[in-house]
């Protein structure tokens, strides 16, 4: 069984946010958490609110399903972050010019899985 939870249009660079995503792919959720509690990135907040979710929705879909599912038993299986829109503002330049700036937004993708016994 699999569960996802899907963060849209964070205000973060997608590579900013893949630094603390590398880190807590392929662990247990327990591992997971405590990674992200400790971590000192600001990216880690986002991603810790989204394997939360992740981690309540493969509870909802257990008891949908007539089981249960233990948070130990779950692992992160797949963390993908993707680009989202740019946001385009401008600041001043030289000689009075204007220069582009892109605030780029992420979206976080988090799946929990059972482990396999």
């Amino acid at each position: 069984m699999e569960a996802r939870a899907i963060a849209r249009d964070i205000r973060m660079s997608p590579r900013k946010v893949r630094l603390v995503a590398d880190r807590i792919r392929g662990c247990s959720v327990n591992e997971a958490i405590s990674v992200l509690r400790f971590s000192r990135k600001a990216a880690a907040v986002p991603i810790d609110k989204t394997l939360m979710s992740a981690v309540a929705n493969a509870r909802e879909r257990a008891d949908l399903e007539g089981g249960a599912v233990d948070i130990d038993e779950l692992m992160v299986s797949r963390v993908f972050v993707d680009a989202g829109p740019s946001l385009r503002r401008w600041r001043a330049g030289a000689m009075g010019r204007a220069k582009p700036r892109r605030r780029r937004t992420s979206h976080i993708t988090i799946v929990v899985e059972a482990k396999e016994n």
